[in-house]
């Protein structure tokens, strides 16, 4: 009994993984959709929506994304987050393959349907499905800017980057130890650091700072036409580059957090959810 109990446990963190992460690729792979094909095909282009917008829907879709999943799984929606809590906050290394696994096919199911829906768009924006367009699923060097000369390993730096900031925020944000917001805003402070990275971070490589939004997406696409899915506008293998980013960055940025802060903040009861202390006389 106890046996079955805990592999339906497991079950519903996956199912919560899963269904999260679709919700966040829903919003963010959509609003790239409307901003890239149904922008571009406007007159004058991109009336649509901008970056500021596909920014803030990243956003909401990490809120929400958080809200579907948070009391089944801890919502991770993002292996790099798994990786990292894995090394610093006790989750167990037998769920991480299997959380990564479920997020990915969340984000894979979730790009599949953006695709089916912006056929019409896409078709007619790009004819064949080229790099042109490839950006709406997933990321690449400069957003595919071949005048702005970011290659792999430029990239590569700026998801290291990213991702840390991404981790020394969530684990700040997310320690009862620390100064937590209360009234269960986490998830919308969360979805406010998506939109401050985008917004300030989003240039050199697109700001994936998540392996499965941006695998199971590239998956997607390859599967439906697109066969520039796994390089770059300049034709070299690129797939790995907000694999292997983001997983380096999440371990670097919690690794600062819990040196920094972590480490030194009294063990004793924690201060209430979203109260700041007040220093002793």
């Amino acid at each position: 009994m106890a046996e079955r109990l805990k592999r339906l446990g497991l079950i519903g963190e996956l199912s919560a993984e899963f269904l999260g992460t679709m919700i966040l690729i829903l919003f963010g792979v959509g609003v790239v959709a409307q901003v890239v094909a149904g922008g571009g095909l406007t007159t004058p282009p991109g009336g649509l929506g901008n970056h500021d917008s596909i920014a803030w829907a990243w956003g909401i879709g990490v809120t929400m994304g958080v809200y579907v999943a948070a009391r089944l799984s801890g919502a991770h929606l993002n292996p790099a987050v798994t990786v990292a809590l894995a090394a610093f906050k006790g989750f167990p290394w037998s769920k991480v393959a299997p959380y990564a696994l479920a997020q990915t096919a969340g984000a894979f199911v979730a790009a599949l349907i953006v695709r089916w829906n912006y056929t019409e768009a896409l078709g007619t924006y790009d004819p064949g499905h080229t790099i042109k367009s490839q950006g709406v699923f997933s990321t690449l060097p400069a957003n595919g800017n071949p005048k702005l000369p970011v290659h792999e390993w430029g990239a590569f730096r700026d998801q290291v980057i990213g991702t840390a900031i991404l981790l020394l925020l969530i684990l700040a944000i997310t320690d009862l130890l620390n100064t937590p917001p209360g009234a269960n805003l986490a998830p919308w402070i969360i979805g406010l650091v998506v939109v401050g990275i985008g917004m300030a971070w989003g240039t050199d490589a697109g700001y994936a700072i998540n392996p499965a939004r941006d695998f199971g997406p590239r998956l997607a696409s390859f599967i439906t036409g697109y066969g520039t899915a796994w390089r770059d506008q300049y034709g070299n293998l690129y797939f790995w580059v907000p694999i292997v980013g983001p997983l380096v960055g999440g371990l670097l940025g919690a690794f600062l957090y819990k040196f920094f802060i972590g480490r030194l903040l009294p063990t004793a009861e924690p201060e209430p959810p979203g109260r700041v202390p007040v220093p002793e006389d």
